[in-house]
């Protein structure tokens, strides 16, 4: 079966693409780098020619709120209408878990409008909602450090490791459309500022990291669930301790 991965050469993109050819799969390592380039539609019709399912790990750019949302919707409309037109008959979206519950974050926005899309096209879809990858704790924390201060807002998180994450979207590529969403997130939950915290101490971070009622998680206000899974969840397999370990390994 051939496969078009968009995004196929980014952090889970790579991962999805390995374990859908290991499995025998025609697939096709979609990106700008490769020729194809879904905001202006360049390379889209040749990638997607003969595909039967296409997988969008697309990433904006750029975090500005109105360069990302013209980048989903463009590319979204883009990639919808030539999926249409190849047949394609299962178009499979990474989203995140909370893209309807922090209006006032633009990428959160801006994904919810990609699922619009998704949701109002005339191909068969499954939108996978996915919590905060392990890989960006560094970066959370980064973004959100004041003079030596990690201030995060007073929410909970579960974030997933992204080979776990890689696994769950190639099991849902190759299953029936669900013409609805999946949520996925890792097998521990607990308070945002104690898991940063303990990714901080394990690599030597010295970082105070502190809860904060007035902190926000990119510019949006974040409820206490708001970043997790609320009802059937499929969870990956790797803890922070056991993907830490894992990661170190490969260095």
């Amino acid at each position: 079966m051939k496969i078009v991965v968009i995004g196929g050469t980014g952090l889970v993109g790579a991962k999805t693409v390995a374990i859908l050819r290991q499995c025998g799969h025609d697939v096709v390592a979609a990106s700008r780098k490769a020729g194809v380039n879904t905001v202006t539609g360049e390379g889209l019709k040749e990638a997607l020619a003969g595909a039967e399912v296409v997988i969008d790990l697309s990433n904006a750019p750029s975090f500005d709120p109105r360069a990302v949302l013209a980048f989903f919707d463009i590319s979204g409309r883009n990639l919808m209408a030539a999926e249409a037109a190849a047949g394609v008959r299962h178009h499979v979206t990474l989203s995140i878990v909370g893209t309807d519950r922090v209006p006032d974050q633009g990428y959160y926005h801006a994904k919810a409008a990609q699922e619009k899309l998704v949701e109002a096209s005339v191909i068969p879809y499954t939108i996978i909602r996915s919590t905060q990858f392990l890989e960006f704790l560094g970066g959370i924390a980064d973004a959100h450090t004041d003079g030596g201060i990690v201030r995060l807002p007073p929410s909970l998180l579960q974030p997933i490791a992204a080979d776990d994450v890689a696994i769950i979207v190639s099991d849902v590529a190759l299953a029936e459309p669900r013409n609805g969403i999946v949520e996925i997130a890792g097998p521990e939950r607990g308070a945002f500022n104690e898991i940063v915290a303990r990714y901080l101490n394990a690599i030597d971070d010295g970082r105070n990291v502190v809860t904060s009622s007035d902190a926000r998680y990119f510019g949006g206000r974040l409820t206490e669930e708001a970043l997790v899974p609320w009802g059937e969840v499929r969870l990956g397999g790797l803890n922070l301790e056991s993907w830490l370990h894992r990661a170190m390994k490969r260095t």
